[in-house]
């Protein structure tokens, strides 16, 4: 706990454009705790190493996703927005927590299989040992709580592991995290196929919104998206396709499901398929607008991050340093 605020730490990876999904599904979660909570957000540029990156555009992509926070309203002020590969910390306590972790316990992770098998030319360590990269991320900090998805559960539950763990053996060293259950958003799900969550891998572009699609892309994606034949805009686990765009509809505008079907009682799919775009592109258009001034601003934006990763540093190490001693690392001469 830093002050009065319990301490909050979320990340995201830099392997691509941000889509609707992870602007309604969690970075529009973000902005609502940036007043309650002591907010870390970070960029997890280590994390992407796992695949292999085009250098150049992964540090494109890093910088664009840290100006794509702002944009969006995270105060880098209020927060501390910052580049995980700038504070060492990280993989310092990473090869430490590796000590303290079981490979029986890396071995269940489901995301390794998952990600194992969908790059099979490149079953790497760090992919294995993606989870105590994820558990330094978030003990560094001392964070009381971590806003999760269901896909992020079990690293979170590993974390706390390994932490109870290290606290079994040294004493109250890290922090305990909790999940985070915000209110509760619907999926996103993709607009190809609706029974699967909207992705930025997915090899179709048309299968998802990116925050940066201009407003003719997003109307066209949007009318190309699949939905039934029976032209009822009514809100059915049968109707997978209507039930997404009712989902975005009411993320977006704040309204009720019964209050959609009566928006739209009587009308056909392309009127409410256009008005689901119009009303999505009115949403992401400031976003846009102020991303693309901030991306201007080199000397604003170089100041913003240098300072907020100094931040990140200051914390980070605090706790390095506990670690370190508690082990029987031998001091630095600072």
């Amino acid at each position: 706990m830093l002050g009065d605020k319990k301490v909050s730490y979320s990340a995201m990876q830099s392997t691509g454009t941000l889509t609707l999904g992870n602007y309604l599904g969690a970075l529009d979660n973000w902005l609502k705790m940036q007043e309650e909570y002591e907010c870390f957000y970070a960029i997890a540029d280590l994390h992407s190493l796992t695949i292999r990156q085009n250098p150049t555009e992964l540090r494109q992509r890093a910088r664009d996703l840290y100006i794509l926070y702002v944009a969006a309203g995270l105060d880098p002020k209020k927060n501390c927005i910052y580049f995980q590969s700038h504070v060492s910390a990280h993989a310092e306590l990473a090869w430490i927590l590796n000590c303290f972790t079981y490979m029986g316990e890396l071995n269940r992770m489901t995301q390794f299989k998952d990600k194992a098998a969908k790059h099979s030319d490149n079953i790497n360590a760090g992919l294995f040992t993606y989870p105590t990269l994820m558990a330094a991320d978030i003990l560094l900090y001392q964070a009381d709580v971590v806003p999760v998805g269901a896909d992020q559960k079990q690293h979170l539950e590993i974390t706390r592991d390994i932490a109870n763990r290290f606290n079994g053996i040294y004493g109250d060293v890290f922090t305990i995290p909790e999940p985070y259950i915000g209110k509760a958003t619907a999926k996103i799900m993709s607009l190809q196929e609706p029974t699967k969550k909207m992705s930025k891998s997915d090899e179709n572009p048309n299968s998802c919104i990116l925050l940066m699609d201009d407003t003719d892309t997003i109307i066209r994606k949007f009318k190309r998206a699949v939905t039934d034949s029976d032209m009822e805009i009514r809100y059915s686990d049968e109707k997978p396709g209507i039930q997404n765009l009712i989902n975005i509809y009411s993320c977006i505008t704040g309204k009720t499901v019964s209050e959609i079907e009566n928006e739209f009682d009587g009308k056909g799919y392309g009127e409410f398929k256009i008005a689901v775009g119009e009303t999505v592109a009115d949403r992401l258009k400031p976003l846009q607008d102020r991303f693309y001034e901030l991306k201007k601003d080199k000397e604003y934006l170089n100041g913003v991050i240098k300072e907020n990763d100094e931040k990140a540093a200051y914390f980070a190490n605090k706790t390095l340093r506990k670690v370190q001693k508690k082990v029987g690392l031998t001091e630095r001469n600072r």
